[in-house]
């Protein structure tokens, strides 16, 4: 018996193992990337939403880059969202020093106001 053989009719390489052949799978490199928070709430909207846009990118295979791709976007732009309102609102290092309840609700203003508009531009969109 041959250890491998390729199949041309769907494209696959053959392993035989324990007197079976396997199919030679692997996970390319755009699939390992790591999805944090942004990019998990996106494939949850995908999924529940627009399925056939969900069904098409897990089956070419390029789900996790885009959800990769999504989560950096929605994070750059968070951060830069939350530094500016953070000059705009006057909430500062002094702040925090001489009033750290205030500086603590404001930031928390800031950053859930941040949240909000990535969730409407980038997550949800």
């Amino acid at each position: 018996m041959v250890n491998q053989f390729f199949d041309e009719t769907n494209g696959l390489w053959y392993e035989l193992k324990d007197g079976y052949y396997y199919p030679c799978l692997t996970v390319s490199a755009d699939e390992k990337q790591p999805i944090g928070l942004w990019g998990r709430q996106h494939k949850q909207y995908l999924k529940e939403h627009r399925p056939i846009i969900y069904n098409s990118l897990q089956l070419n295979g390029k789900l996790n880059a885009y959800l990769a791709h999504i989560d950096q976007q929605a994070q750059e732009r968070y951060e830069l969202l939350v530094k500016q309102m953070k000059q705009a609102r006057g909430i500062t290092e002094g702040l925090k020093a001489t009033n750290p309840l205030t500086w603590a609700g404001r930031m928390n203003n800031a950053q859930a106001c941040a949240r909000e508009i990535v969730n409407n531009e980038i997550i949800y969109n």
